[in-house]
Formats: structure tokens, sequence, C-alpha cells
């Protein structure tokens, strides 16, 4: 045993490390933050009405998780190819032909641990120290950091919730500078649940093919739109938005499928071809069995991702219809995703504290738009059962009240 003198040493020396720039800069996560505190008050008993998930509340459908099973019983426990197993690739390449319009061949579709590892490998494959990355808030919490974590500069550009939280394209001309390199864009939007329409889209493409600044299209939610709306993809404007953008998809949302950790990229061959290196080096490939289950649910019956959009939009409408009669809130009607963000600036505090304050007095849970770059506004998601929402609201509705 070493003595205590050195064991003090040793300590010392741990204790005295640096972590890098890039890991320091990084912001702690709000929404685990809340998400903790409101299981921490679960675990005493207290009843809390929970607003923060950002994950399907269904399970995943029973031909997906046969498939996966059968995968293992089989014995597809070994690596696979980094990108994914050949016909996954070319399912993903059919599915982007025959719903998106967009024509990738397999080679050109990596697969990935998630959408959000798909993600930050199509920003480490294009951006360096030095570059800008334009990002619209309220933005998913994580672009910003991605972005800083491969040492490039987020630069974010605010919108109104009179525009339906949706930058315009003179928005995105200020912003533009020599060292803009890529735009990040998604539709439908996590926390705002807008839409963007072909016109809208194209008018923010033409200016970025002006200049060739790549897109991060991140279209996971693309199932879940409600009403009439289309969902487009960014990639099927015209050859110039194709050869631009990367188009970020996975299972997660769509299937119920967080916890299997799939996701994907479509792009034109040389960041394809990187982005396959890069994940040779990190994480490998992603996991053999659930690649099996994420081809289930490509080929398999799509009635349950219906079904799960209908009770979807029957809670959307419940709960806007609600939000719309508390005073001094106000939200825009979500066309996708299943959030709803509410802007309580009116209310005359700010979003982290409303959201504590929510918590510890009236026992609900939701995240606060800080985390999301704008701190005028909470999100509520409507991932959960209608009863809960229901009750949830009524709190909401008294705690409203008291300010």
């Amino acid at each position: 045993m070493l003595p205590i003198t050195t064991q003090a040493g040793i300590l010392n020396s741990f204790t005295n490390m640096e972590i890098s720039e890039r890991a320091a800069q990084l912001t702690p996560s709000l929404t685990l933050s809340i998400d903790s505190k409101a299981k921490a008050m679960k675990a005493e008993g207290i009843d809390v009405c929970g607003f923060g998930a950002g994950e399907p509340d269904f399970d995943t459908p029973e031909h997906i998780k046969r498939a996966a099973i059968e995968a293992l019983e089989a014995g597809f426990t070994k690596y696979t190819p980094n990108a994914g197993i050949p016909e996954l690739r070319q399912a993903i390449a059919d599915k982007l032909g025959a719903d998106n319009g967009l024509n990738y061949r397999a080679g050109q579709i990596i697969v990935s641990n998630g959408a959000k590892h798909a993600c930050y490998n199509a920003i480490l494959a294009t951006c360096q120290p030095g570059d800008e990355v334009i990002i619209p808030a309220p933005y998913w919490v994580s672009y910003p950091d991605m972005v800083r974590l491969v040492g490039a500069e987020p630069v974010i550009v605010p919108t109104s919730e009179r525009n339906a939280w949706k930058m315009r394209p003179e928005d995105f001309e200020n912003a533009m500078t020599p060292r803009t390199k890529m735009l990040i864009m998604n539709t439908p939007g996590n926390p705002t649940g807008s839409v963007y329409t072909r016109e809208e889209l194209e008018a923010i493409i033409n200016v970025a093919a002006e200049e060739d600044i790549y897109v991060l299209s991140d279209e996971i939610y693309e199932k879940l739109v409600y009403d009439d709306v289309k969902h487009v993809s960014v990639a099927s404007l015209s050859k110039e938005a194709y050869d631009l953008t990367i188009t970020i998809n996975g299972f997660s949302k769509s299937y119920a499928m967080t916890g299997w950790r799939l996701g994907y990229l479509a792009a034109p061959d040389a960041i394809a071809r990187a982005v396959d290196s890069i994940q040779s080096h990190t994480s490998s490939n992603p996991s053999s069995f659930s690649q099996y289950g994420a081809l289930a649910a490509l080929k398999g019956d799509q009635q349950p991702l219906a079904d799960m959009r209908e009770e979807f939009d029957m809670r959307r409408n419940y709960m806007f219809d609600r939000l719309s009669k508390i005073s001094n809130v106000t939200a825009v009607k979500p066309e996708g995703a299943f959030y709803i963000l509410v802007n309580i600036s009116q209310l005359g505090l700010t979003s982290q504290n409303f959201a504590d304050r929510l918590l510890s007095k009236a026992n609900v849970a939701v995240v606060p738009g800080a985390a999301f770059g704008d701190d005028r506004t909470v999100r509520f998601s409507y991932a959960t059962s209608l009863d809960v929402i229901k009750k949830g609201l009524d709190r909401f509705q008294d705690f409203c009240r008291t300010l």
C-alpha cells in the first residue's frame, strides 16, 4: 500500500488536472436538470405532471421488437460495416426516394448511433476552427454545443413568435459573414413545432446556394405533421440544394425507438465518405441487432406510426386550446413534432425561474426556453397521456393566476 503522503500527492495531481477548453465551454443541459428534479420528486411520492419528455410515450411496435429479437437469436451480434448493414442503407435510400423525392445511393447513407450522432458527425466532417455556423433560435439544445466541440462558432439568429418562430431569408443574410460555413435547419422543429413551407425553404436555400453554404437539415420529426401540412426535404428543392445539404433523420421519434440509438444521414459522396471515416475511428458501427429492427420499421406495417400521430394530434389540439385561454401567456399552434412553445414574457420571470417555481409550487415540469436560446419561453411536450395533460394544465393555469 502506498504511503499516505504519496496517495495525497496522486490525489492532488488529479484534482489539478485541466480539461480541454472545448469541454469546459459546454453548457449543462437544463432539460436534464428539470427532468432530474421531477424524477426526484416522484421518487418521494409527489404527484408531478411532467411536460419535459422529448420522446414518444408509446412502446416500440411489436414487429420491430420481434425483428431485433430474431436477429439476436440468429447470432447477429458481431461487428457490422461502420456505416451500417448494406440492406438497411439501401432501405433508407429507397425510403428517401419514395417519401422525400431524394435520389441517394446506399453508399451515400451513413447509419449512426442516433440522429444526434449523425448531426455531430456531419458538423465534424465539414466545419473547423474559425468557421461560423448559423442556427435559428429557438433551437434544439445540442446544436450550439456540437458546433463548439469542433472548434467552430455558433451564430444564433433570433426568430419571433409573430413569424411562427421561423427564420426569414433576410435574417439569414444579415447573419452571414465570409466565415459562414453551415446553416442548421430543423423542420419540423424542436422546440417550436414549426414547419417551413416549400416557398420559405426555397427563399432561404437560394441564399445559401449563392455563397456555397452547407445546410444541415434535421428532419427527425418529418412523420409527425398535422392537418394538411406537408413536410418538404431541403435537399429535394433543387440540384444546388441537393449538393449542399446533409439530410439527418432517424427512427427515434417516428417509430418510438429512442433507446435503440439509430439515426442516419444522407449526403454528397465526399461528405458521406468523410463521415464513414470519422465513425470508423470513433464509435464504429451502430448496434447490430438494432439495425434489423430499423429495417423492419422501414419495410413493415406503418399503421402504428399513423395511430401514434393521430393520438399526438388529439393531444396537440387539446393542449393548444387550453393554453390559448390562459391570460398573459401566448403560443403558436404547432404544425409538427410534439411540443408547444409558450411565451411567458408577460409574467416577468426568466424561463429558468419560472420553470423552477412552477415545479416547486405546482408540481408541473416544463423545460425553460433558455435551453433553446429564448428566455421568454417554456416548452411543453404533449408526449404524455391526456390525463396528465389535463391535470397539469389545470395546475399551470392556477399557477399563472398567482403571478
